[in-house]
């Protein structure tokens, strides 16, 4: 059974960090880049960055320098985790994990977990 569990997230201070955790387990992680989205309240899913399995790392704009992707990767299981700095408010979200897919086939979403920056 495919599985994907995030963690880390909480409340946090503008210009502070979190780092967030996706446990993968049950696909053949391996031949999948891996991404890291957010969905804020009342907007689209988005990607926010990207990881493929040798590790070469891609970013949106708006996190680019504040944001590192990374993943460690085992037989059917992956770690992706993000680590987020100068954290602002524009990132309040619920961030979640999946594979990159190029034909909008993703596994099944996880909860998800919820990361508020405010003072």
């Amino acid at each position: 059974q495919v599985q994907l569990v995030e963690s880390g997230g909480g409340l946090v201070q503008p210009g502070g960090s979190l780092r967030l955790s996706c446990a993968g387990s049950g696909f053949t992680f391996s031949i999948y880049s891996m991404g890291w989205y957010r969905q804020a309240p009342g907007k689209q899913r988005e990607l926010v960055a990207a990881i493929t399995y040798g590790g070469s790392a891609k970013y949106i704009d708006s996190v680019k320098g504040r944001f590192t992707i990374s993943r460690d990767n085992a037989k059917n299981t992956v770690t992706v985790s993000l680590q987020m700095d100068g954290l602002k408010p524009d990132d309040t979200a619920v961030y979640y994990c999946n594979i990159i897919s190029s034909d909008g086939q993703f596994l099944n979403w996880g909860q998800g977990t919820q990361v508020t920056v405010s003072s």
